[in-house]
């Protein structure tokens, strides 16, 4: 953030941090019948604790050069001991300083958290940004109150504090539509002539000391809201009624000429994103698209900037694009980054914009990813920086664009899975495997056993060496895979790139152009075809 983001040029910051809940989060993946697969993957470790943050604290003074965010700071020190909660603030407030750096003078943050840490959280932000410029203390509820609460209440909501860098900030009201028993109670008219409601307003001045606003009309005598010219005018086009002779005139107030109801800083009426919801991605913390749309419409318009530094799956990058929006997302695992991009690739056609020479650019919106290797140096660096290589495999997968998984239990030893859709009544698959090291033929004819087993349509091969002639002629030996529907093309059954291959957009073939879809849609497609089955 400080070194690649300039200073007073984003319109809008949302943070999702992890709230210091002492938990591993893992990402899971479903099955096809639709169960818990047993193949999980850690997404990022929620645990502060003080011996990751000593340093941090030794530096602190040169981190977050704030006077009295550094008092704040040894206050907190001094009351709550060198603890996780401390470690927690010690992460938190530089990078909050390096937030305010890089908002415009219009700009807002929102900072999503929990009751654990929000009362210090608060003071920080105080400190940084100037209680002055504080906006809200939005509670989300994000669900019902349920579990068996025997020593305190079940908690059910979560805190979002919005501050704006100056009293200037950007902001666009929100509405919610009018609730049902209010629309009976106060429009309990509806016009014959269009069957539009609305309700009857009342036209006398609140100030009776207007002398140059009383006059008679229709009979009566008032001090009016209006003049005589525009009240005779909106008499004229029927937005003024009188019921009967000698009734004081009234104004008709239609209900669908009215914003609705004002969002206040209560929101009760977004819900989670619940095992059985359409956005769910199985990516812990996951929150709710809407949730985001509220926010970037109230503080941003068309064209702003967006920035998301802990963006997790991508929520707020996805209702940033839905919205116009220009965005930034900042994130430390390849898992989240590759999680991203088949979640754009699923939503917008979206590809990385390394990928678009073959493609046609006006076709889908084009997005870069830093941090990661782009090209095949940095994959090497990669795939050698640990031993595990986990990091390496995810951000792979995420090159096809495919869903990862990890190796070991149920996945028999796969990497991903990629689902497209070449037959109306049920999801096709491809199993991925990545290799880093030393590649053989044998690697080849064991991937198309699992793909055999697996059911699967097709298969790829992924490997940083250049693949040698048996292993070409391996795969060359699976055949060819020809779509059931009769529409699209034959490829070839197992299929083999390089990573230099992926970088220089030289993709996997599927049936159908585009045919690559989301998880989400994988499953719909399935339960669909269960149910047409069921129903012959």
């Amino acid at each position: 953030l400080r070194r690649h983001i300039s200073d007073e040029s984003v319109d809008l910051i949302y943070l999702d941090p992890p709230f210091n809940s002492s938990r591993d989060y893992n990402v899971l993946f479903r099955e096809q019948s639709g169960t818990d697969s047993p193949a999980q993957i850690k997404a990022f470790g929620d645990t502060w604790n003080w011996a990751g943050a000593a340093t941090a604290w030794e530096d602190f003074t040169t981190l977050c050069p704030v006077p009295k965010v550094i008092e704040l700071m040894h206050g907190f020190h001094n009351a709550l001991g060198e603890n996780d909660v401390l470690a927690y603030l010690v992460m938190m407030a530089p990078r909050l300083y390096h937030l305010h750096r890089v908002l415009k003078p219009t700009g807002s943050l929102y900072l999503h958290c929990d009751p654990t840490a929000s009362a210090y959280l608060r003071l920080i932000l105080d400190c940084i940004f100037s209680p002055k410029n504080f906006g809200n203390e939005i509670i989300w509820k994000r669900t019902s109150a349920k579990g068996l609460a025997f020593t305190r209440f079940a908690k059910n909501h979560d805190v979002i504090f919005r501050f704006g860098k100056t009293e200037k900030t950007t902001w666009n009201p929100q509405y919610t539509n009018h609730d049902p028993q209010y629309v009976e109670d106060f429009y309990k008219y509806v016009d014959e002539a269009t069957g539009r409601r609305y309700r009857l307003d009342n036209l006398a001045n609140p100030n009776p000391n207007r002398p140059n606003l009383k006059y008679e009309f229709l009979g009566v005598t008032r001090v009016w809201r209006w003049t005589k010219d525009r009240m005779q005018k909106a008499y004229d086009a029927g937005l003024v009624i009188q019921s009967k002779p000698g009734n004081v005139p009234a104004y008709k107030r239609f209900l669908d000429e009215q914003e609705g109801t004002p969002v206040g800083d209560t929101w009760t009426d977004i819900l989670p994103v619940q095992s059985q919801s359409k956005e769910r991605l199985g990516y812990p913390t996951q929150k709710p698209l809407a949730l985001l749309e509220r926010i970037i419409a109230a503080s941003s318009n068309p064209g702003d900037v967006i920035l998301d530094p802990f963006c997790g799956c991508g929520t707020a990058i996805v209702a940033a694009q839905k919205l116009e929006r220009n965005w930034i997302g900042i994130d430390i695992t390849p898992i989240a980054t590759s999680l991203i991009q088949k979640r754009l690739f699923d939503t917008f056609g979206a590809k990385d914009a390394r990928l678009l020479s073959k493609e046609d650019p006006a076709q889908r919106i084009a997005f870069d990813v830093e941090g990661l290797p782009t090209d095949l140096a940095g994959a090497k660096m990669l795939y050698d920086k640990e031993p595990t290589h986990k990091d390496f495999e995810m951000w792979a997968v995420g090159l096809i664009p495919a869903l990862p998984q990890e190796k070991k239990g149920a996945d028999k030893g796969i990497d991903g899975i990629a689902y497209f859709h070449d037959n109306p009544k049920k999801p096709s698959k491809a199993v991925v495997q990545i290799k880093g090291g030393h590649v053989t033929a044998n690697q080849i004819r064991d991937l198309l056993g699992v793909m055999h087993t697996e059911k699967a349509q097709l298969a790829f091969f992924v490997c940083l060496e250049t693949p040698t002639k048996p292993m070409r002629e391996a795969a060359l030996a699976a055949g060819y895979y020809q779509p059931p529907s009769g529409v699209g093309r034959r490829v070839e059954a197992l299929q083999i790139r390089t990573i230099e291959d992926l970088l220089e957009g030289r993709a996997f073939d599927f049936p159908l152009y585009g045919s690559n879809v989301s998880y989400q849609q994988a499953e719909r497609m399935q339960e669909a075809a269960k149910q047409e089955e069921l129903e012959l």
